[in-house]
């Protein structure tokens, strides 16, 4: 049997549905690999490990990527992949049970039921003097406010306006895909704090970054309307703790509902922590194997770039008869006169050219008629700037 021809080490459990997208014949697929391809994970810490030299790509199934060093993949040219929205829906749908549970006190009450003693005489007796304390509100009629408009934000407010409520949404870097996919009876706000002074309830969509980390303190909670709901499906450390401890305290917070629980949080009365449920769907999970399977797959067999966190969209498709190299690069001038030069030097000619840029890091996929040798991959890694070159026959 021929040896394979990529190989692919999984961390954490990789739904076999996304594992199956690697043909046996062709992959080498394993929690325990020596020299990878590809390494394809979902919450393992890859900052504690050391990169093989033969990795060509990272794929992570699911959105966020604060798991992976970015920086250093960059510097070696290699492309992270994510996968957003393959888990929308499921986080979508716990947004709105978060709210239900929230503006319901049924976590409360589901408590004190629980807690209920004697036959169903005295019990029926609890119920009817005690489930005044619980007295809630209903969404219809209700503003939510939305920070942060992509896949699952979108999601979120379109289900909203279903149920009836208003609804408010900011995002300053909303891309033309999900403006489309936005309803135009969402309300654009001008900015974070304007949104946060009309809404009743507030839910976070934005990743964690330098800029929004902690970015609602007490100073936005303050702005907040007295009794909102603030909903946390995101990223723990986008809120200020104590700050919203202080709020829930206080009463300018109704409620504050988290997928992110800690040591200030569990216990509040008026908190509810999830253990990180966002994407813990079996449809989500297998959503975003499939997906960042074909993503890893795509770029090792053909070099095509989709829905990488640091690198550009390049996709293009294959011409006939020719052998492509695909080469990232730093985004300075020239660099594809020198790689162009070093082809026509060789009096190798470029049937299909495509380059794209994205931050420092630029990508460029030649399809050439005839070989590549050895020497001319060499020389155009030795060009400075270059980051690598791979021949995809």
């Amino acid at each position: 049997m021929a040896e394979p021809i990529f190989k692919i080490l999984t961390y954490n459990n990789i739904a076999i549905a996304g594992l199956e997208r690697f043909p046996r014949e062709h992959y080498e697929v394993a929690s325990e690999i020596q020299h990878p391809d590809a390494i394809i994970l979902r919450s393992h810490n890859l900052h504690d490990e050391v990169l093989p030299e033969t990795v060509k790509a990272i794929g992570r199934a699911g959105a966020g990527v604060n798991n992976i060093p970015v920086e250093e993949c960059s510097r070696r040219g290699i492309p992270v992949f994510n996968t957003p929205g393959a888990n929308a829906n499921a986080v979508k749908e716990l947004v709105l049970a978060g709210m239900l549970l929230a503006c319901r006190n049924l976590c409360q009450a589901w408590d004190y039921a629980r807690t209920l003693e004697g036959d169903d005489h005295a019990i029926h007796r609890q119920v009817e003097s005690g489930k005044k304390q619980f007295q809630g509100f209903e969404l219809t009629g209700k503003m939510l406010g939305v920070v942060g408009l992509g896949a699952i934000g979108v999601k979120v407010a379109n289900k909203a306006l279903a149920l009836g409520m208003n609804v408010s949404g900011y995002d300053p870097y909303v891309t033309v895909e999900r403006a489309w996919q936005l309803s135009s009876s969402v309300i654009q706000a001008s900015n974070l704090d304007e949104l946060l002074g009309i809404c009743d309830f507030v839910t976070l969509h934005m990743p964690l970054t330098d800029q929004t980390r902690g970015c609602i303190n007490a100073g936005r909670l303050s702005q907040m309307k007295p009794g909102s709901i603030l909903l946390n499906f995101s990223r723990g450390e986008l809120v200020d703790t104590g700050a919203v401890v202080t709020a829930l305290d206080e009463g300018r917070l109704h409620a504050y509902v988290t997928d992110f629980p800690n040591a200030a949080l569990k216990q509040h009365p008026r908190a509810i922590c999830l253990p990180h449920l966002g994407a813990s769907t079996r449809e989500a999970e297998e959503n975003c194997a499939v997906m960042v399977a074909e993503q890893v797959r795509d770029y090792l067999e053909n070099g095509n770039i989709r829905h990488s966190v640091n690198f550009p969209e390049v996709v293009l498709a294959r011409a006939p008869g020719t052998t492509r190299i695909a080469i990232p690069h730093a985004n300075v001038p020239a660099m594809v006169s020198k790689i162009s030069a070093c082809l026509g030097e060789a009096a190798i000619n470029i049937v299909e050219l495509l380059n794209k840029s994205k931050g420092d890091v630029a990508y460029t996929m030649i399809d050439a008629e005839g070989r590549l040798s050895s020497d001319i991959v060499a020389e155009i890694e030795g060009l400075e700037g270059v980051l690598s070159a791979r021949v995809i026959q």
